[in-house]
């Protein structure tokens, strides 16, 4: 079975992160969405929110959640992928920008895992301005960002 990681904080998950799992899915048997636990951070909602609003929103593509599953782990995402038996880690890249960044990362991570590779998905045009940062801010100035983001997000914003 062809199995990948995607990780990520998600916070919140956007329907740029949605477009990539819905492609990872179909080049991977199974796409494990790995909320990772920071200590580091401050996330807007707590983990068990963000997992369970995960969830929900992979109800809204296209075939459902068939083929992702969600859980939360802390530590090195290639230690992960390796107790998972994935032979690789996805990650979306949104403009050039997110390509340094993301390169040095994956030629680590290949340093640290060998047999791990990173497999780079872009995002749908659409979607390419949008990010997790940007949603929390113009949500808590009171802006629209139902173009942005899943219903069961919308639904956390709510006030």
């Amino acid at each position: 079975m062809r199995r990948a990681v995607y990780p990520g904080t998600f916070d919140p998950i956007t329907l740029g992160h949605l477009d990539i799992v819905a492609r990872a899915r179909a080049v991977f048997d199974l796409v494990t969405v790995a909320v990772l636990v920071n200590s580091r951070k401050q996330p807007s909602m707590d983990l068990e929110t963000r997992l369970q609003v995960i969830r929900e929103s992979l109800d809204e593509l296209p075939g459902g959640a068939q083929g992702v599953e969600v859980i939360s782990f802390e530590g090195l995402t290639v230690e992960l992928a390796g107790q998972l038996d994935a032979t690789s880690i996805v990650r979306g890249l949104r403009a050039i920008s997110d390509f340094e960044s993301e390169l040095q990362m994956a030629q680590l991570n290949r340093r640290l895992a060998p047999g791990i590779d990173t497999v780079f998905f872009m995002t749908d045009i659409e979607q390419a301005y949008v990010s997790s940062t940007m949603v929390r801010e113009i949500a808590s100035l009171g802006g629209d960002v139902s173009s942005m983001v899943p219903n069961a997000v919308i639904r956390r914003l709510r006030p």
